[in-house]
């Protein structure tokens, strides 16, 4: 079958462009055919179809989020323009079912969380009018982020965020969601946690990434702790220049052999604003913590950008001793996934999807409970910063962690573990596509 993976956006570093590669990949080894529709494209990505309106950040789409969110009264213009936009969107989306005569439509996000509201009625409409099969991929739901509870579009939401229609399975990232969608639509989702290769080698040194910790200034005395997440509130990075602080401190850093704790962000700001960004480096620079914002030095691929070496994420795991992950919200998971199978010990937030479904499973992490207040820094006390301290310095502690975990993980969060839940639900895509053939009508472009 031909399978079309559609969202905002399909590129670089960000959670649900990550799973879409991985769940692209299952389906290839599975004997499909893969294909990309988005408002932004990786140029080494699957064959695809680049539709610049589909992206969160195009203006006509920020001025409709802007004026849905946040306020109770629309705009008099605001429910037109929506429709204006959906209509071009419409047209888009049937181009590229057309074109790339696609069987199974995947939505990543694009009708879970109201990043792009055209974008969600485009293609609520779409699969509606044509009873495409649909494999609709949920990684976080607009009623769990505070920001999209204030709005003015609440029949929009219940319409297409998620629509609840016969072509239509839903697939979910954690318990959670699953229970929270079959309390507000009645509909039985499918659990698919997000995953990793375990079955391929962990990266290492290479020639090309050695000198990744000088490029950023650093050296083999610097102890590099790796903050792998998007720079947005949720993230709870506020934490992690907390425990950076504590183990600066003279007692704690003789314990650590003089090495001089740094802490390191990989992923881009400005998907929320920059006042989150300007936050935390004002923060650190009140703490004495060195902040290395270093978004640009990281794609998802490792090459040259203008002249100066441009790293792959996973150079950064490779040079780093530790990791945070104090997230006060998340979908799943996925750098907390990265972590274990680079073998690496880790400071984690139990966020409530981490205390559903991960931590019963036994991981060996440290873990701190904060719940809501970013600057809750008495979870990291000196416990904490001990365990931690251990984590990093104890080679027995520290192998017997990260081994643990990382055979746990590939139990549990590997492409084996999840290959027969996705040829699953392509074999009953594959039923709706057989039933529904007969009814079957071509999309108007």
């Amino acid at each position: 079958m031909n399978v079309g993976f559609l969202s905002t956006r399909l590129a670089g570093t960000d959670g649900v462009s990550l799973e879409t590669a991985k769940l692209a990949a299952i389906c290839s080894r599975l004997g499909h055919s893969v294909s990309y529709c988005a408002g932004e494209l990786d140029a080494d990505g699957p064959p695809g179809m680049l539709v610049p309106e589909m992206h969160f950040t195009h203006p006509e789409a920020r001025w409709i989020h802007d004026h849905s969110f946040g306020v109770v009264d629309p705009a008099p213009d605001l429910l037109s323009r929506i429709a204006s936009m959906a209509d071009t969107l419409r047209h888009a989306i049937a181009t590229y079912i057309n074109d790339f005569a696609i069987d199974v439509l995947v939505p990543e996000n694009a009708l879970s969380i109201p990043m792009h509201v055209p974008l969600g009625m485009a293609l609520t409409d779409v699969i509606a009018e044509s009873g495409l099969a649909v494999i609709n991929h949920n990684h976080d739901f607009y009623w769990e982020r505070e920001r999209f509870q204030v709005n003015c579009i609440g029949e929009v939401l219940s319409t297409a965020f998620p629509p609840n229609l016969p072509s239509v399975q839903h697939v979910v990232i954690n318990s959670l969601a699953q229970d929270a969608l079959r309390a507000r639509l009645g509909v039985e989702a499918t659990l698919l946690a997000n995953i990793f290769d375990f079955a391929s080698a962990a990266p290492a040194l290479t020639p090309f990434n050695h000198d990744l910790r000088t490029a950023l200034g650093l050296s083999d005395q610097h102890l590099l702790i790796l903050q792998p997440t998007r720079v947005v509130p949720r993230k709870g990075i506020e934490l992690a220049i907390e425990l950076v602080r504590r183990l600066r401190e003279p007692a704690i850093r003789t314990r650590l052999l003089g090495k001089e704790a740094v802490l390191l962000l990989t992923h881009h700001a400005g998907d929320e604003g920059l006042d989150y960004l300007q936050q935390l480096r004002q923060q650190a620079a009140e703490a004495g913590v060195p902040l290395l914002y270093a978004a640009d030095r990281f794609a998802p691929v490792a090459g040259e950008r203008a002249g100066q070496k441009v790293y792959s994420l996973w150079d950064a795991y490779v040079h780093a001793d530790f990791v945070t992950y104090p997230s006060l919200v998340e979908g799943f998971g996925n750098a907390l996934i990265e972590t274990l199978y680079f073998r690496l010990p880790a400071l984690v937030n139990r966020y409530d999807v981490y205390k559903a479904d991960i931590g019963p499973k036994g991981f060996d992490l440290v873990e701190i409970d904060v719940k809501g207040d970013p600057r809750a820094f008495a979870a990291i006390d000196n416990a904490t910063v001990d365990a931690v301290v251990e984590g990093i310095m104890d080679p027995v502690t520290r192998r017997r962690a990260v081994e643990h975990n990382y055979a746990l993980a590939r139990q549990h969060y590997s492409f084996e573990a999840a290959a027969p839940i996705v040829a699953m639900l392509l074999a009953r895509a594959q039923r709706d596509i057989n039933r529904g053939q007969e009814d079957a009508i071509d999309l108007p472009v």
